[in-house]
């Protein structure tokens, strides 16, 4: 795997600015503009490339890895207090608690701008482009 496919590559619609922007999440804000979201997506890769030669040639570790498998389970550490309100609200919702957490989670990421949830959970007309140089 070359070090440029470690890396998650988002390009995304702004309303804002109106045209494609690129970003690396977690490295790379907003770097890549354009009216073409093939076009910015190439340039993002060449963007990521150039960053990964400088960060070699200077002897600094890279960043850790962004584009993996996820595998749809997390530990989510709460208080007492909000361990109980949540399964309380899933019980009357007629839920388990992890359906009653998900769709919450699932409705506050759809909430979010796209620009501010940087593709996480997509709307359609927002694409994700992972790491395919």
């Amino acid at each position: 795997m070359k070090p440029h496919d470690k890396y998650l590559k988002l390009v995304f619609w702004s309303e804002e600015d109106r045209c494609y922007v690129g970003s690396i999440p977690g490295w790379i804000d907003a770097c890549c503009h354009g009216n073409n979201e093939t076009e910015v997506y190439r340039e993002l890769c060449r963007v990521l490339d150039d960053w990964i030669e400088i960060y070699q040639k200077e002897g600094r570790p890279l960043p850790l890895p962004t584009n993996r498998r996820y595998s749809g389970r997390f530990v989510l550490r709460t208080g007492p207090d909000i361990h109980r309100a949540l399964a309380v609200r899933a019980l009357c919702e007629g839920e388990s608690l992890n359906a009653f957490v998900l769709k919450s989670l699932e409705k506050a990421v759809r909430s979010l701008s796209p620009e501010s949830r940087q593709d996480a959970v997509q709307k359609p007309a927002v694409k994700r482009r992972a790491a395919a140089a």
